[in-house]
């Protein structure tokens, strides 16, 4: 799963579990795989795997616990998918679309009442 393009693995980890986190697949139990789990998955050392954990750590979506793991805070779920670029312009763009029914539905109503 990591490439090998000049990025730093800890990085692309991160951004993977940041994604992960944001999509909410982690909401269920609020902790994330262990250093195991993520040099299974990622195929990376137990160093990548914790600098990357330490990385979402301070981004503030995780803290650690000694001998039980790393876990959510509250809120990193939204606060994840604020640190997606293409998240915030998907969000962006939903309120934009709000934004316009509504100024559409003033207008109809601003024609009915100068109608009358």
């Amino acid at each position: 799963m990591i490439e090998w393009t000049g990025r730093s693995a800890y990085k692309q980890v991160a951004d993977d579990l940041r994604q992960r986190i944001a999509a909410g697949e982690f909401s269920a139990t609020g902790q994330l795989p262990s250093l195991g789990q993520l040099q299974q998955t990622y195929d990376v050392t137990v160093t990548v795997a914790r600098a990357a954990i330490n990385q979402l750590k301070a981004e503030g979506l995780a803290v650690s616990h000694q001998g039980k793991g790393a876990f959510l805070t509250p809120d990193a779920d939204r606060a994840a998918q604020l640190a997606d670029p293409s998240a915030a312009v998907t969000e962006l763009r939903e309120e934009v679309d709000k934004l316009r029914d509504e100024v559409g539905e003033l207008r109809r109503r601003l024609a009915t009442l100068e109608g009358n």
